[in-house]
């Protein structure tokens, strides 16, 4: 819950007990029905086979660089992303914000969306990375896994604030840009495809961009927890294709 920076209050809510009877659940003083924990592994983003069985999660090692490192140890992704990519990454970041960010429905995981399309798509028409991010597989879609690295970095250096808001009672954590993006980083080609991105889906809300997702091939064959291959854009079907393949 800590990590997703989610309040006890909002997980109450979300289970539909009070705040009180949620601190007995986490302190152990309450059991926990079937029910319930369904509702907090699709909400936590683990399968709910493991949450039951209470398996730890699959540790996520991000590092962003592209130098080589050591093997990985058993039941860990080490995940790299050339510091080239990390600097469009952050420059895409900031053009989204510039150009919707201000909207009420564009939390981090909108933003987690908004990135996975103009990323997928992009790679299905040019045959090319725009950012590069990796993105896993979990219940509600596709999840960058290093934006939570990268806008941290962002918000020491002051190019981002992080803020708590409310969208439809529910809580929502958006991010505001403190600078504007260096465009010298991207290709007119590029701005181009990012527009057209956030023209399609940006007035979608969190839920409507999951299910959307849910559409994509790419989603739809990788397993839970698992890396979302690039190539498996070419086997879009029309719900999602973004290429005349004609």
């Amino acid at each position: 819950r800590e990590s997703l920076s989610l309040s006890q209050q909002y997980v109450a809510e979300y289970l539909g007990c009070t705040r009180q009877t949620y601190t007995q659940i986490e302190n152990g003083s309450r059991d926990i029905s079937l029910g319930e924990s369904r509702k907090l592994s699709e909400l936590f983003e683990v399968p709910f086979e493991d949450f039951v069985m209470e398996k730890k999660p699959m540790q996520l090692n991000v590092r962003l660089e592209d130098k080589p490192g050591k093997k990985p140890k058993k039941a860990e992704i080490r995940i790299s992303i050339p510091q080239n990519k990390v600097k469009t990454f952050k420059e895409v970041l900031l053009y989204i914000l510039e150009k919707v960010g201000a909207r009420p429905n564009i939390g981090m995981t909108v933003l987690y969306k908004l990135l996975y399309f103009i990323d997928f798509d992009y790679y299905e028409k040019f045959e090319e990375q725009l950012i590069g991010a990796r993105y896993q597989k979990n219940h509600f879609g596709p999840t960058p896994m290093e934006f939570s690295k990268i806008t941290d970095s962002m918000i020491a250096q002051g190019d981002l604030e992080k803020v708590k808001s409310t969208y439809f009672k529910h809580e929502q954590t958006k991010f505001l840009p403190k600078r504007e993006p260096n465009l010298e980083l991207l290709t007119a080609r590029d701005i181009k495809h990012i527009d057209e991105v956030l023209d399609r889906l940006s007035n979608k809300n969190a839920a409507e961009l999951s299910e959307y997702s849910h559409q994509d091939v790419p989603w739809i064959t990788t397993e839970d927890g698992e890396i979302i291959d690039y190539e498996l854009v070419f086997y879009r079907t029309h719900e999602t294709t973004v290429r005349n393949y004609d």
